[in-house]
């Protein structure tokens, strides 16, 4: 039986394992507020808040979000953001007053993660709501409906109280609990925040029989700050780990704001990036640059390898039956490193590649070089031809240059429907061009650059 909060009641009900929110509130609850729209997390119309037990509002979207992971939370749907006698919330009221809804499909979602953002204080409204789509309004009058209410008070009746429950399903409590079920079932699936599995039951209409879900491993949410580096946890968010790389790796922190959206890195989990060995996957390219390492678990047997081992080939990884992501740690190091995705929408889009570039240079030579992509193999990889050829050399156009044609060495991409292999190319190359080029300080970020 799983007990949760829904618009501040308490709800039991008998669910499945993968049940999505959005199936219970239409089918079941007949809030039909929350509106299906693509059902893979991209367009934000299903957008709902939930509260845990730290007391944080988070916008999540609900098409792929499993009823198991709302155990002992609170939820809050569009039919739940207005007040008692119909008060409408500051949000409600600036969208009437800025015109930010005209056929209204995409309305309900932009309401509940504006609620969300109102809050927690958040105004960096452009971010905020990246992850919710509007094809007919225009995003000017929605954006300023936020701004006009990020002054007015957060209403009391936003306020969860939040009360523990008992899982209805496997959610280990910490990483023992985990290794022991892992064990117990082999060929089991682990669900972080269901952003990629969620898509195996919604659009593949796969059926999981067996299922643990990570988001209650205290040990594995858990980031520790040391002097060498930073050991995340693998069920820590990819929210979680933008915060935590931004004072020592900005790029890496702005590549990840462009991961996903709000509500997707509210859910994601660094492991479950990391573990689906998805050749485009956007955190494996900077971990691997960085020169991080990988600590797996099975049982009570750990090993730990670099990064870029854990890739074997497309759809296979260094990872035996039973065992788990337990921990990423990044060193910490002078930062050079530098971040580039190319994707066909600026925000919360897939990457056709991702260049991540970690080139020291000193006494003005290259005194090392570490380059990875995604995007440009079955798996993400090394550009071990380019970084031989630029180490030790002087850093110069000429030698950076020269340096270009490893890149044919090192990669053979596809083509597919996000980009030609001859673009992916040519594209890799001129990420590097870009890396020198920033090095002059000159500006290169399309967000920089003006005509």
């Amino acid at each position: 039986m799983l007990t949760f909060l829904l618009n501040g009641e308490t709800v039991e009900a008998e669910v499945g394992a993968t049940e999505t929110l959005l199936d219970f509130l239409r089918e079941r609850r007949c809030l039909t507020g929350t509106k299906e729209g693509c059902n893979e997390g991209d367009c934000g119309a299903c957008s709902v808040i939930v509260t845990g037990e730290d007391g944080v509002a988070r916008a999540m979207n609900a098409c792929i979000l499993f009823m198991p992971q709302l155990s002992g939370r609170a939820v809050r749907t569009v039919e739940g953001v207005a007040g008692p006698d119909d008060a409408l919330h500051p949000v409600q009221r600036a969208m009437v007053d800025h015109h930010g809804s005209q056929c209204g499909f995409c309305t309900p979602g932009f309401i509940t993660t504006m609620a969300a953002a109102h809050k927690n204080g958040a105004v960096d409204h452009s971010d905020q709501l990246a992850g919710n789509l509007c094809r007919c309004t225009g995003y000017a009058p929605i954006i300023r409906a936020a701004e006009a209410a990020a002054s007015e008070p957060v209403p009391a009746w936003m306020d969860e109280a939040v009360a523990g429950s008992t899982p209805p399903y496997p959610m280990p409590q910490s990483s023992d609990e985990l290794a022991a079920w892992c064990q117990d079932n082999p060929d089991g699936t682990l669900i972080g925040g269901a952003t990629d599995v969620g898509l195996w039951v919604t659009k593949q209409l796969r059926e999981l029989d067996k299922v643990a879900f990570t988001g209650r491993c205290a040990d594995l949410q858990r980031i520790e700050d040391t002097e060498d580096g930073l050991r995340i946890g693998a069920a820590c968010t990819i929210g979680q780990v933008l915060e935590a790389v931004k004072p020592l790796y900005p790029s890496f922190a702005e590549m990840l704001r462009r991961y996903g959206s709000v509500q997707v890195r509210n859910a994601a989990t660094i492991g479950g990036n990391i573990a689906n060995g998805s050749p485009i996957g956007d955190s494996p390219p900077a971990l691997i640059a960085l020169g991080a390492t990988l600590h797996l678990r099975k049982g009570d047997t750990r090993r730990e390898m670099a990064m870029e081992e854990f890739f074997v080939e497309y759809g296979k990884q260094d990872r035996q039956p039973g065992e788990f992501v337990e921990f990423v740690t990044i060193p910490k190091q002078r930062d050079t490193l530098q971040c580039y995705k190319l994707s066909k929408r600026f925000d919360q889009d897939i990457s056709a590649l991702c260049g991540c570039f970690n080139i020291v240079v000193a006494g003005g030579s290259v005194a090392k070089a570490r380059i990875a992509f995604g995007g440009m193999a079955g798996t993400p990889k090394r550009a071990t031809h380019v970084e031989n050829a630029l180490t030790g050399k002087a850093w110069t156009e000429e030698n950076m240059e020269a340096a270009l044609a490893g890149f044919t060495k090192d990669y053979a991409p596809m083509s597919d429907m996000r980009a030609s292999a001859a673009y992916r190319l040519q594209a890799a190359q001129n990420m590097l061009r870009r890396v020198y080029v920033e090095s002059l300080g000159i500006p290169a970020s399309v967000l920089e650059v003006r005509p």
